[in-house]
C-alpha cells in the first residue's frame, strides 16, 4: 500500500470510529431522558447524596423487609 492509500483508510477508520461514539453518546442521553419522562428514575435526590452522606441523614428509598427477608430465605 502507498502513503495516499493508508491516509485516506485513516480518516475513513476516524469518521466511522467518531460516528459510532457519537450514537452510543446520542442513545445513552436519549435514554436517560426517556427514563426522566416516564419517571422511572429520579436522579435529582441521588445527585444530592455526594454533598449529604453522613450517618444522621434520612434514607433516600424505604427498605421493603418482607422482599429482602424472602429473597434471604430463597438463597438459602
Amino acid at each position: 500500500m502507498d502513503y495516499e492509500t493508508l491516509v485516506n483508510l485513516q480518516g475513513y477508520l476516524k469518521f466511522f470510529l467518531i460516528l459510532v461514539v457519537f450514537i452510543i453518546f446520542y442513545s445513552y442521553a436519549f435514554s436517560l431522558y426517556r427514563r426522566d419522562k416516564k419517571g422511572e428514575r429520579n436522579f435529582e435526590k441521588y445527585s444530592d447524596l455526594v454533598h449529604d452522606d453522613s450517618i444522621k441523614s434520612d434514607p433516600l428509598e424505604e427498605r421493603n423487609k418482607e422482599k429482602e427477608k424472602n429473597e434471604k430465605e430463597s438463597i438459602k
